[in-house]
């Protein structure tokens, strides 16, 4: 009975990444307008303690070949105690506008808190959000807003990789994150929008005031992404799009070290109870299965090598079939080196899924030097 649940879990993996290459094929080379753009567009950012990087992120924002009498640049500064607030006034006579956030009672959502107050004070009827942190190419808000105007869409989600990786623990990181991008991607190709990444995400500023904004998910340090964008795909079925533009690509860094990388999968995952969704969740549950009965018959096989050729069946067919999408995200990235970190990175996620899968939904964790949940 039990090889047989092996079985079974293990087919229906095949199939999951099946149904993700046929979302991530279907995809069309997207129609983008091309010049005679209309939209005012606003671009936010919530940002705390970036003293280091943000200068970098404003100057390719000032950078963009998108009109500037149709751009607004709204930067929310939540409470730092570093030089951002003053890095970010340097920029006002550049258009740069500065909100700071002054809450007199404690919130568990001040990134909620500051992408909804810039939204209220903007002018632009598309929103752009990005993070204070990333990099971008001069036709980033161009290709969003083409693609925008050409496809009637509500919203957008759009690409994002790490880069400038100073160790093979941050190229495995970028590996496993393209493949957490390729899955949004896919569900959207779907038909089916899931997933995305807050770090570049547009949506009309009419939508989120009809789809209630953040309420009933503001209790919640995360989500400002994933969990907005369920709530317009319950609401607007078929009219999210995924810009797969190499022009619309936004560049982030991943984490030094193990013990950042994990506090920010907590964040990730912890939003993941509350997903409208509930697909998404059984989803997330079965993949958390699948790996479990692989790590449980690793430890088996210490008793009976019957249990480590099953886990060598399932571990080999994952590997295979995570091999033809990945490539294809890669691909896509111009990053198909990394594919040879998969022999790595491949059962070392066996291991991450199962302790994320226990403690991630759980536990509090620390995010910009504060204890959410």
């Amino acid at each position: 009975m039990y090889s047989i649940i092996c079985a079974g879990l293990t087919a229906g993996y095949l199939l999951l990444v099946l149904y993700l290459i046929k979302g991530w094929v279907s995809l069309k080379r997207p129609r983008l307008k091309a010049g005679n753009f209309k939209t005012r567009v606003t671009v936010m950012i919530a940002a705390r303690n970036e003293e280091e990087r943000i200068h970098l992120t404003i100057e390719d924002i000032l950078a963009q070949d998108y009109p500037k009498e149709l751009t607004e640049i709204i930067i929310v500064d939540d409470h730092s105690t570093d030089s951002t607030a003053q890095i970010i006034a340097g920029y006002a006579g550049q258009g740069v506008k500065l909100l700071q956030l002054n809450e007199a009672e404690p919130l568990n959502s001040y990134k909620k808190k500051a992408i909804a107050k810039a939204i209220g004070l903007s002018t632009g009827d598309l929103m752009v959000a990005t993070d204070a942190d990333c990099r971008m190419g001069p036709q980033w808000l161009s290709s969003i807003v083409g693609y925008f105007e050409e496809n009637e869409l509500v919203m957008i989600s759009s690409p994002v990789i790490f880069f400038e990786e100073k160790s093979l623990f941050e190229r495995m990181q970028t590996l496993e994150f393209s493949f957490l991008i390729g899955i949004g991607a896919s569900f959207i190709g779907n038909k089916r929008a899931s997933t995305c990444n807050g770090a570049n995400l547009a949506y009309r500023k009419d939508i989120f005031y009809e789809v209630g904004g953040f309420t009933g998910i503001d209790e919640l340090a995360s989500g400002d992404d994933e969990l907005l964008l369920q709530k317009v795909a319950e609401r607007f079925p078929g009219k999210i799009g995924f810009l797969n533009s190499n022009d619309a690509i936004v560049y982030t860094h991943a984490k030094p070290n193990l013990k950042a990388f994990l506090e920010q999968r907590r964040r990730w995952a912890s939003k993941s109870t509350k997903y409208k969704d509930k697909r998404v969740i059984g989803v997330a549950i079965f993949i958390w299965l699948f790996n479990m009965t692989m790590l449980v018959n690793l430890m088996l096989g210490i008793f009976n090598t019957i249990y480590i050729r099953i886990f060598l069946a399932q571990f080999g067919l994952k590997y295979l079939i995570e091999v033809v999408f990945l490539y294809l995200v890669c691909s896509f990235f111009n990053r198909t080196k990394l594919l040879q970190l998969l022999v790595i990175v491949a059962p070392l996620h066996i291991i991450y899924l199962a302790y994320l899968g226990l403690k991630g939904p759980t536990r509090r964790y620390q995010w910009k030097g504060r204890l959410v949940r």
